[in-house]
């Protein structure tokens, strides 16, 4: 891969998840404000891993959005193209842990700082800087940031950056499931590098057998090269043309909540990509990618919140050789 500045820009929302953190003396729930937002954790997990990562986006010019940008800044990711908006305030996300640690979110996002990034906001220079360039859906949701995110893409294909996408689905915050399912057809029509959970798998292809929905993802989206698929705790696929392998997860217990996971997994497999390229990936290079990006993935589930809970190398290697 060219040598350029950074390893990986990513474009999306930087927001508050308030994570439910046990109970008050009155019996009233308490909620930890942790710093969040999925591209943003994705940059966090990579530089825990020594790559060189900005971060793209836009925060409100209000307390939250002072914060996030400390903890990003901390986090040793790239600011330049952080933007605050005057008006709009940061967005929030109350997330709700159901049993067994999945959660459900709701989002004050009506209006929402992140959603406001227009074209104008972007740091076109470095995303011709850029050896991978990241993005979600949920700064698809709408416009400006629709137009921002489309632009941003093209940039960084031009320059030669490969495109890494994860449809993060978030159904709440679509006017319609026809409106999420067509910007997220849009995203697999540009990306190289695909992570998807299984729900999403489902929701774009109606096939409840992971190597059969992968399989309609490659036919319809050549440009595809590297597919992961992932299945929370019972672990993760990969489909790389026409080989694939599975990796079962981490079972060593403790597992608060998953913020983050998918996050981890898809951060350690960019790293991977980083690392090797994309030419000529063997079975046995897949399952040591997913090995790694599940264990980091379990890390990150034994704590509250993401951006401040990514592992370490050694710990992810310490916790592969216990699994």
């Amino acid at each position: 891969m060219n040598r350029k500045g950074f390893d990986v820009v990513a474009l999306g929302e930087l927001l508050m998840d308030f994570t439910q953190n046990g109970l008050s003396e009155q019996g009233n729930s308490l909620f930890e404000a942790n710093p969040g937002g999925a591209p943003c954790n994705v940059l966090a997990m990579l530089r825990k891993l020594d790559k060189r990562c900005a971060f793209m986006g836009k925060v409100g010019r209000d307390g939250f959005g002072r914060q996030l940008a400390q903890v990003v800044q901390e986090a040793g990711i790239d600011t330049r193209a952080l933007r605050f908006d005057p008006e709009i305030p940061t967005t929030l996300a109350i997330v709700q842990t159901l049993p067994g640690g999945d959660r459900d979110f709701s989002f004050y996002r009506k209006p929402g700082a992140d959603a406001n990034l227009a074209a104008s906001d972007l740091d076109e220079e470095l995303l011709r800087d850029c050896r991978i360039f990241h993005f979600g859906t949920l700064s698809l949701t709408g416009e400006p940031c629709r137009t921002a995110t489309q632009r941003a893409v093209a940039l960084a294909k031009e320059a030669g950056a490969l495109i890494s996408f994860d449809p993060n689905l978030r159904e709440p915050l679509w006017p319609s499931l026809e409106d999420a399912r067509a910007q997220i057809a849009w995203g697999l029509s540009q990306c190289d590098i695909l992570k998807i959970a299984d729900n999403e798998l489902l929701f774009m292809t109606g096939r409840e057998d992971f190597a059969e929905g992968a399989a309609m993802l490659q036919r319809q989206y050549p440009n595809i090269r590297l597919l992961n698929v992932t299945a929370g705790a019972a672990g993760s696929y990969a489909f790389y043309g026409s080989r694939h392998t599975f990796q079962p997860g981490c079972t060593l217990g403790g597992v608060i909540e998953t913020t983050g996971a998918g996050d981890t997994f898809c951060a350690s497999v960019l790293n991977f990509v980083l690392e090797h390229g994309l030419d000529g990936l063997t079975a046995d290079d897949l399952d040591q990618m997913l090995r790694f990006a599940n264990a980091a993935a379990y890390l990150v589930t034994t704590k509250k919140g993401a951006i401040r809970s990514m592992p370490d190398r050694a710990a992810v290697e310490q916790t592969m050789a216990r699994a």
